[in-house]
């Protein structure tokens, strides 16, 4: 699973600066960012945050976008908010048959770029939250399925998006230890040299098994963790620079 996520803005825009273009970045600036809830040093999918995707018409230039996808069949607004918070996620394995992504899946995908993620570990009765980032601080690139939903009662479009989750890896396996759920899981992460392979259209049953090929763990030795403050709860700090910083919790090292 992927619920909670670090986003800073020169995180999120360096796809769209990669070719050096000014213009472009300027008009991301001005036109975009406005629209989003950047920077976030810890956020929530629960809260819905707006966010920059690259989407696969336009793999460059990002647009903007709500985290929890709405599907295109969903009626009106009350079926929206009962939807949203299951669609936060969606299993890699069954992408291309739930009624929820099927569509995005196969003529919807995109790209996310994010600092790091946070998980929760759970030990003796309590829970302890983990950062997990890149060792060389690379952003990190999660592939993405995103939706357009026209709102029949107020007439506005919106678009949403969900984050494609994988098993997890070793590290994963001792971190997201959740006694409730099947097995660890993880955001499907994605090799620089792979990104674009996420974005390219399906046309039959070969590229939809190429893409399949794409879904499942990133390499341990490539992610780094270390433990930080709460995320729930009293003791929650909020949206600060600093709480993406190691907190050391005594009682996990017995």
């Amino acid at each position: 699973m992927c619920y909670d996520i670090k986003a800073s803005l020169e995180t999120q825009l360096k796809r769209a600066l990669r070719r050096g273009d000014a213009e472009a970045a300027e008009q991301i600036e001005q036109q975009l960012i406005p629209f989003t809830d950047l920077p976030l040093h810890h956020a929530s999918g629960f809260s819905h945050p707006r966010l920059l995707i690259y989407p696969d018409f336009d793999p460059d230039f990002p647009m903007v976008a709500t985290w929890g996808l709405v599907p295109h069949w969903v009626k009106d607004q009350k079926q929206q908010r009962k939807l949203w918070n299951q669609t936060l996620n969606a299993r890699g394995e069954t992408i291309f048959e739930k009624p929820s992504f099927r569509r995005a899946a196969r003529s919807n995908r995109c790209l996310l770029y994010i600092d790091g993620f946070y998980e929760h570990h759970h030990h003796k009765g309590k829970t302890y939250p983990y950062f997990i980032y890149r060792k060389d601080r690379k952003p990190i690139a999660l592939a993405c399925l995103y939706s357009e939903w026209r709102d029949p009662e107020s007439g506005q479009s919106l678009t949403t998006f969900s984050i494609v989750t994988t098993e997890g890896n070793p590290m994963m396996a001792e971190i997201h230890n959740n006694p409730k759920l099947k097995g660890p899981r993880m955001p499907l992460i994605l090799p620089e040299a792979l990104e674009d392979k996420w974005l390219r259209p399906i046309e039959d049953e070969l590229d939809q098994q190429q893409l399949q090929e794409l879904i499942h763990a990133f390499p341990e030795d490539l992610l780094q963790a270390h433990t930080v403050s709460r995320l729930r709860g009293k003791e929650y700090s909020g949206n600060h620079p600093g709480i993406s910083e190691e907190v050391v919790y005594p009682e996990l090292a017995s």
